[in-house]
């Protein structure tokens, strides 16, 4: 069965549209459904790793934070900016 995503809530549409990053999302989102674990997003279990907070990378500077649901399904919990250091 395949992953999918389910609708954003409000608040995180919102932010993709202020953002600029409709197109973006879009293609990740998509990418996601079809592999989740393909190169480019980065998929990655966050730490305290017993949360069972995932996320994946929308491009350079934002990332999905999202969580497992029965099902197959996900749910979006946040979009953040995802600082590297330097």
């Amino acid at each position: 069965m395949m992953k999918k995503i389910v609708d954003l809530r409000d608040d995180l549409q919102d932010y993709i549209h202020i953002h600029g990053l409709l197109k973006k999302w879009e293609k990740a989102k998509n990418l996601f459904e079809s592999n989740p674990f393909h190169p480019s997003l980065n998929t990655e279990l966050l730490e305290p790793k017993h949360r069972l907070i995932y996320s994946f990378r929308i491009d350079l500077k934002y990332r999905a934070l999202f969580i497992c649901l029965p099902d197959e399904k996900i749910e979006i919990i946040a979009i953040t900016k995802h600082y590297r250091k330097q």
